[in-house]
Formats: C-alpha cells, structure tokens, sequence
C-alpha cells in the first residue's frame, strides 16, 4: 500500500468516523432543547397591554406557572390571544425562567358616527355594523361594516352608495369612526309587464306582487324597490296566487330586470304561462299504515268535487290530516298530496296517501339572528320541541305564523343532520324588522261626533322589549273642542296561553249638537282566543263615565237651570244629561269568523261578527246590545280586476232597568250605515221649544250595501287609486224616551222607515292610510232628515 493510499484510507475512516459522531451529536442537541422548552416556567409577564388587565391574558393562555410547557403550548397560546380579536400582534418569548407576552393592542372605539345619511337613520345603520363603542378597533370588521352599509342601502333603493371611513385619533389608544355616505340617487321602478297573462289583468297582478312602480309618493312608500330577494319573493307570490285559483299548471318562465342607466331605473318584466283553470273531480284518501281510519279523515277534508282548485285548501288539508293522524298515534305519518289531471275536461282528482315516514326526531332547536326578540317569542309559535317527532308540516306552519308577526323582515328554517340518523337540529333563521313608529298625522272627515280637521301623534311598538307585546300611546287634537288621548297595551300570549289580553285607557272631549261638551273618561280589559283558523272569541269588560257640560254657569243639579236649558234644547238631551256624570260598567263577548284573503286589498271571502254588550255591572246604565256584521267580498272579472262587496248589519238594544235608556246609550247612523245623509241624521227626533231639530237615536237599525269596486283605467297604477259604485239602505227606529217637562213635544219617527241612496267613491291608499272619497244620492228619505252627499274620511273595511 503506497503513501497516498493509506492518507486516503484514514481519510475515509475519519469521515466515516465524523458522519457517526455528527448524527448523534445532533441528536443530543435536539434533546437537549426539548428539554429546555419542556422545562418550568416561573413566571408570566404581560407587556404592551393598556386597556386589557395581564391578568385576563394569562387566564386566556394554557401555559401556567410551575407547569413544564411546550412549543406547541407557545403557539396555542399565540394563537388563542390573537382568536381574541382584542391584538392585531402577539409574541411569546421565553427569558430564562420567565415567559413574556408581548401584545400589541388594537385602538377602541370611542364613539361612531355617519355623515351624509338621509334615507336610513343612525339608529337604523348602528343596528347593522358590528364594530361598537368601547370594543376593539377592527379593520376586518371595517371592511365588512361597509359592505354590511352598502346592502342596507339597497333595501332602500339606493345602489350606488358611496363609503368611506375616517378615523379620528383621540390619544390613550382611542379613535372615533366616521362612516362618511354619499347616498346617490334613488334607484326607481320605471315599469312591470306581464306577458302570457288572459286569466288575469296587469292590473289585477300588480296588486299580488310587493315590488310596485314608482309614483308621485315613492318617497314616501317603500315598494318601488328592486332586489333580486324581492323578485323571487314576487315569483313565489305570483305562483301561488295562480295555484289558490284553479292554475295548477302556472310556471314563471322568466322575471327579467333591466336597468336604463340614463333614467336611473329598472324595468321589471315577468313572462308567465297560466295554463289552463281545474276543477277538482273527485278527492279520495288511501293509507298504507295498518289501523289508521280512513272515513273519518274525509270530514276534515278542506277540499271538495265540484271546487275551483286551490292549493291552499290542499295544504290546509294535509296540515289536519298530519294532526289527526298524531292525535291518533301516528306521529311519523307522512301525508303526499297526488293530483291526476284530466287534460280533456281540465279536472284534477286528489288523492291524500298516508305512508309511514322515516323516523326523525327533534334534538335541538337553535334560533339565529333575533337580536331583539326573546327566543321564547319565537319558540311560542312553533308546534315543535325538543324529542318531538319531526314534522314538515308543522315546521312550514311555524314559518307562516313568524313571518306574520310582522317582526321580521325575513324567515328561514333548515334541518340539519346530527350523527345519529334518527335526530336532526331544527335552526332557525330571522332577519329582524323595524318595529316601532313615531307618526304624525292629519286630515279631514265631514261625519262623526268631530268633523273637520284633526292632528294626531301617536308612539306604536309593536314589539316591546323583544317580547311580543304591542303598546301605543296617542294624542289627537280637532275642530270643537276636540280631544283624544288614548293608551293601550296588548299581550298576545297572556301567561304563556295562546290567549291575548289587553287593557285600553282613554279621556275623550267633544262637542256635540253644537249645544253642549262630552267628556269620556274610561277603559277596557280586553281577551281573545282563535278557536281555529277562521274563527275567534272575544270577552271584554269596560268602564266609562260621561260628564256633560252646557257651559256658562248651569248647574245640572239646580231645577231652575235645568228649566233653562230645557227652552233652549231638547228635552231628551238635558233629561239625560242631568244625571252627569254618568257611568257605565259593561261586559262584552262576541265571535268573528274570518276567511278574507287579504285583509288590506280583499278580494274574496266572507266576514262576520257578532258582539253582545251587558250593562249593569255596577254604574248607572242598564241594557243589553247586540250587533252583527256580515261582510261578503267575491271577484267578479280576475282579467279586469272588478271586486263584489255586499254587506249587511243589524243592532238591537233591550233596556234591563226601570229608568229606561238614555238616548246617549242608543244607536245613531253613520256613514257606514248609509251614505247621502249625515251622522246621525235620521231616525226618531224631537223639536225643542225654539223650534231646533234633535236627532236622538233608536234602539234598532237595519243597514244593507252592495258595491262594485274597480280600477281607474286614465290614473297611474302607482298613484294607489281606486273606484267603487254603491247602493246603500238603512233604517233607525224605536225610542222609549217619555217627556218629563211641561210642554215638551213627543219624540216622532219612531217606526222603521227606510233610506237609501246611490252613489260613486274614489278609494285611495295613500302613504298616510286608506282614504275614501264618496259622493251619493239620497233616493228614498223623509221629511226633515239630514243630508249629506259628499263625505271624507279614513277608510274602514272591517
């Protein structure tokens, strides 16, 4: 072996020495730091915190002293600190024995405020935004907030707000936001077409939609503004206003928006295909599960042979039919509608199957969004609990009664699987609505015991405290001497029970005949309970006392004043009257059967009440008064959009004492009696000493109505007009008012003598209420009644 090569074996043998020695080397160094980073720590100080106390630091990390920790321990605790959003850095060293925790904290918000705001309110955008005062300053929560600002704004129509943020340094770590907002101009709807529509008119599915066109008051109304949620809540709409109508075939082939950047607008165009209308031809049940009866479901059935189809009635149906089946032990039968059509003669026949469903149950029930509104409001409406048998039926019922308490702009419920497959968790989505209003209001009625102007402001809460309860307090001020102040407060789930209570306080003045002033002062407790969908019951016990005032110096308990007054006026009122102040303690209790299919814009169904009032509870009037109202709405062309009305109603009042009644306790026409003649202004009357003519009311009427409502074909759609042609009929009679005073005339036209009159009204839904202008001709009156031919009021349909 030459010199070299024994230099090169040594070599060799040195490397291979060194590459065993370089390894274990290596691993004696990674033992011994995992032996440092394992070892105890001593103690942890905070640094860099102003506003978040190092104790709460430490506490939020799992590093504790006298425990060994770890690397990985370091990194949880980093990363946990930042999960606090409370740090925008965090760094954790060790130090010897010690461990240091350096934080960097984000600014807090002092104060936000917005700038350039006009169509929402501060209030309105604060609920919207996450960042708050006294939290932290968080640019991630910025951005979002600006989003969040920018889709507020598109509910109001404005799509192309502008916004920036400024932020004004305070010192000592705190900053005020500015939400700085160029709002734009307000997008509008120029038009909505209906293309493939004979069934019906434009008209007619204008009125089913929520998006509306602009129009002279779109400031002051909401719906003239375009989304794309809005749209497809319109499609929905549209399709089951078909389906309630016989068009089981109906599909929306197409809802197109198109933006005119020039005009600033949207043009909304639907293309439909009604199909054509079915009749239901026969309805049979058949049921798959053993022991359920069948023939004593068909009772229950909404639909009938012979019947327009109406998917309403169908999922009425299978609602009752799920119930019956539960109530029967069949808490997972599954209800399938089938239809078979029959294409030759356009007729539908229904079969209900009854199936064993999969066996699900509830195990969780979890309600997201509701910032304001208590989870047990919405709980209250659903028919399910935890450990129930899950039920679609009653889910899609619980979504339709959240989405009419009117405090939610939006309603989602999903079912979510758990890992066990016979359980799922039942989440609930809302979107919360604005619930309370401020309102000023005026106008101007020619009948009532207050015409002429009127002002009032009124608070309304719809939702107090989250709780579901709704309370308004009103001021009102008019001509006369005319004064309201008025406070109620109703509780729709009294004690946990599906039964509403409420209580009404009120003071009312005014002055009446032009003769003398009414104070009233009083209050009711008030109950209700809904027997079923279309039926409720209702119980209430009031309290009022009248004081009545001639002025000047009369004193109603001085013989020779009341003789004064009796020259002057008549003696009916000054008899009644002197007995002031007078009080009145009565229960009421009544039924109201309700089928109207929208109680804002009806077109089909029937309305009826009937109320019975006692009087004699303590106080001083004593009777018993019964009233009943029926009213009947049907559509006589869907094309050209003409409604039906006709009406009828009736009162008796049955004097339970000695005294009789007073004349202030009986019944007085009105215009929703009749119309063409004023209030009051008919019926048994008496002339005073100077000649004076005083209507004083009867203890019976009879009224009927029919009308024909329509459109306005040359007044834009969007100016909410509408037109009706009327014929009206009424009587009022019966008096047992005896004169007490020498020489006092006897009360004349006490029997039934009828009145009618014909006429035309412009209906108007305009942004302060439903207004009705009328104008009738009396056609059959008696000498010396009161005529009227044009009067202006609020509209009250029911």
């Amino acid at each position: 072996m030459t010199t070299s090569s024994k230099f090169l074996s040594a070599v060799s043998i040195l490397a291979l020495g060194m590459g065993m020695v370089i390894p274990v080397t290596a691993f004696m160094s990674i033992a011994m730091v995992e032996e440092v980073q394992a070892s105890v720590v001593r103690s942890i100080e905070v640094h860099g915190n102003k506003f978040v106390g190092a104790q709460a630091i430490r506490d939020n990390i799992d590093i504790k002293v006298g425990k060994n920790f770890f690397s990985s321990d370091v990194d949880a605790a980093v990363k946990r600190l930042f999960g606090l959003g409370l740090f925008y850095d965090v760094k954790i060293n060790q130090v010897g024995d010690k461990l240091v925790v350096f934080v960097k904290e984000y600014e807090v918000v002092n104060q936000i405020l917005f700038q350039g705001n006009k169509s929402l309110k501060d209030p309105d955008l604060k609920r919207f935004i996450s960042l708050k005062p006294n939290e932290p300053f968080n640019s991630a929560k910025l951005s979002d907030d600006i989003k969040v600002i920018r889709e507020a704004y598109k509910t109001v129509g404005r799509n192309n707000v502008t916004v920036t943020v400024q932020t004004i340094n305070l010192g000592k770590g705190r900053v005020n936001v500015v939400f700085n907002i160029v709002e734009g101009r307000k997008l509008k709807i120029s038009g909505i077409t209906f293309k493939g529509n004979s069934a019906f008119g434009s008209r007619r599915l204008r009125d089913v939609i929520s998006t509306k066109p602009s129009g002279v008051f779109s400031l002051l109304m909401s719906g003239d503004v375009y989304s794309e949620e809005r749209l497809a809540a319109d499609e929905e709409a549209l399709r089951r206003f078909y389906y309630n109508h016989g068009y089981a075939d109906f599909r929306v082939i197409s809802s197109k928006a198109t933006f005119d950047a020039a005009n600033n607008s949207y043009t909304i165009d639907f293309l439909l295909d009604e199909g054509v209308r079915y009749k239901i031809s026969d309805v049979q049940i058949e049921s798959d599960i053993d022991g359920v009866d069948v023939q004593s479901m068909k009772g229950i059935l909404k639909t009938r042979a012979g019947d327009v189809y109406n998917a309403q009635n169908i999922e009425q149906s299978v609602a009752m039919l799920n119930n019956k089946a539960a109530d029967s032990g069949y808490a997972f039968a599954k209800i399938e509608p089938r239809g078979n059509r029959n294409l030759a003669n356009h007729t539908i026949s229904i079969l209900y199957n009854i199936e064993q469903g999969p066996r699900a149950y509830v195990k969780r029930i979890d309600i997201r969004g509701n910032e304001k509104t208590r989870d047990y409001i919405i709980r209250r409406e659903l028919e399910l609990n935890e450990g129930d048998a899950y039920n679609q039926t009653l889910v899609q019922r619980a979504r339709r009664r959240l989405e009419g308490l009117g405090f939610f702009k939006a309603v989602n419920i999903s079912m979510v699987p758990t890992d066990q497959s016979d359980q799922i968790i039942l989440v609930i989505d809302v979107v919360e609505a604005p619930t309370g209003d401020l309102s000023f209001s005026g106008g101007y009625t020619t009948g009532g015991t207050s015409p002429g102007m009127s002002l009032e402001v009124s608070v309304t809460e719809r939702n107090l405290g989250g709780r579901g309860q709704y309370v308004r307090l009103g001021l009102g001020a008019g001509q006369e001497k005319s004064r309201n102040y008025n406070l109620s407060f109703v509780d729709p789930y009294f004690l946990g029970y599906h039964l509403s209570a409420g209580i009404d306080l009120f003071r009312n003045t005014y002055r009446a005949d032009k003769a003398y002033d009414v104070r009233q002062t009083g209050g009711s407790l008030r109950f209700g309970v809904p027997i079923n969908d279309q039926l409720s019951a209702n119980l209430a016990y009031s309290y009022v006392q009248e004081e009545y005032d001639f002025g000047g110096d009369y004193d109603l308990t001085k013989e020779n004043d009341i003789k004064e007054l009796y020259e002057k006026y008549s003696g009916a009122i000054v008899q009644a009257a002197i007995h002031s102040p007078w009080k009145r303690s009565s229960i009421s209790y009544g039924l109201t059967y309700n089928t109207i299919d929208d109680m804002k814009n009806p077109h089909d169904g029937l309305y009826a009440r009937v109320l019975q009032e006692y009087a004699g509870l303590g106080g001083n009037a004593k009777f018993l008064k019964t009233t009943g109202k029926a009213m009947m709405y049907k559509t006589l062309s869907d094309r050209m959009d003409i409604v039906g009305l006709f009406s009828v109603g009736g009162g008796y009042i049955h004097e339970m004492g000695e005294e009789g009644i007073r004349i202030f306790d009986m019944f007085k026409v009105n215009t929703d009696m009749i119309r063409g003649f004023k209030y009051n202004g008919i019926g048994p009357r008496q002339i005073s000493n100077k000649g004076e003519v005083y209507f004083l009311g009867g203890t019976t009427y009879i009224n009927a109505t029919a009308e024909v409502q329509f459109p306005i074909p040359i007044v834009p759609e969007g100016f909410g007009f509408r037109g009706a042609l009327f014929a009206d009929a009424a009587t009022l009679f019966g008096n047992n008012y005896k004169p007490v005073f020498q020489g006092e005339t006897p009360v004349t036209n006490i029997k039934s003598a009828w009145r009618s009159s014909a006429g035309v009204s412009l209906m108007w839904d305009s942004p302060f209420g439903p207004l009705r202008f009328d104008y009738a001709w009396p056609i059959t009156k008696q000498e010396g009644d009161r005529l009227q031919q044009f009067n202006f009021g609020i509209s009250t349909k029911f």
